[in-house]
């Protein structure tokens, strides 16, 4: 097919999103999505989408609906277009068309202080204890975990630095006590292993060159999950979940929790509140209250 004259080529467009993008500091997989969507919906147009109308628009976004596009993929498509129409083609009219679908938000799977307990007993070794027990200790995302660097770990102020999470944003989470232990006995095994390189990942992958990837952190808990009986879906996001959810039942503050996590708006925190069923009082991370260390508080990391 032959491009319109009055139009610039498609692959022009695609360079000059990508540009638009890249200024904006979006990640290679973000970058890639956007591109995607863009040409999903090109391809059902049959021409360069910078033709569009209000009514292709409409078209398109019942014609996913039609075929039956899982409501998260249909969602990101519109937050795609809409920064193509907006920023790319100058055409906020466009972007008005679309629309976000709404839909009730599931509760999250959460573990019990004693299931915790059992999971990270069962870890198929150190490293994937210390993993899993930093995403439920410090409520990190399994990309934050596997991201961690020996020098992130600052045991003088008690805190994690978090370089790059979610939307790009750096962060600090909570250092408790018996991670720390944790994250020392790894430490030691792992520099006796050969696997921890100097300044380099805390939880590296069969490279030590290369860190940990979320899929393999990812098998772990469900090995582990699956050792210790568990029979409910057990993610390493759970743990996090988990994390927040028992935070809650210690009657934290929900704006601590909030910064905690790392969370922008205080009403994706809030969905916590529908599944904390128990109050204390103190704050100090959960895995303190499950968790027995290992060997002396001396030496890397920290």
């Amino acid at each position: 097919m032959t491009d319109h004259p009055l139009h610039p080529p498609a692959s022009a467009l695609r360079q000059r999103m990508i540009e638009d993008m890249t200024v904006r500091g979006f990640t290679e997989t973000t970058q890639h999505d956007y591109v995607r969507h863009v040409r999903a919906f090109a391809a059902f147009l049959g021409r360069s989408p910078d033709t569009a109308t209000g009514e292709d628009v409409r078209r398109f976004q019942l014609h996913q609906s039609e075929t039956g596009l899982g409501v998260p993929t249909r969602n990101h498509a519109v937050s795609a277009l809409r920064f193509f129409f907006n920023v790319t083609l100058d055409r906020p009219d466009l972007a008005r068309r679309l629309t976000i679908v709404r839909r009730p938000r599931r509760l999250p799977e959460v573990l019990s202080p004693n299931e915790v307990a059992q999971l990270l007993e069962a870890a198929p070794g150190l490293k994937y204890k210390a993993a899993m027990a930093a995403a439920y200790g410090a409520g990190l995302r399994v990309s934050e975990v596997v991201a961690l660097k020996v020098s992130d770990i600052d045991s003088e102020r008690m805190l994690v630095r978090i370089d790059h999470g979610k939307g790009r944003k750096d962060r600090h989470a909570m250092l408790s006590r018996d991670l720390l232990e944790l994250f020392r006995a790894w430490w030691r095994e792992g520099r006796r292993l050969g696997a921890i390189l100097p300044h380099g990942w805390l939880f590296p992958g069969r490279n030590p060159v290369n860190t940990l990837s979320t899929r393999q952190l990812n098998r772990a808990v469900h090995a582990a999950a699956q050792s210790a009986g568990i029979t409910k879906r057990v993610t390493p996001h759970t743990l996090r979940h988990s994390f927040a959810t028992h935070l809650l039942e210690q009657d934290i503050d929900i704006r601590v929790i909030q910064v905690l996590l790392g969370h922008a708006k205080l009403d994706t925190t809030a969905l916590y509140t529908r599944v904390a069923t128990r109050t204390i009082g103190q704050v100090t991370s959960p895995l303190d209250r499950i968790v027995q260390a290992a060997g002396p508080r001396d030496g890397p990391p920290g």
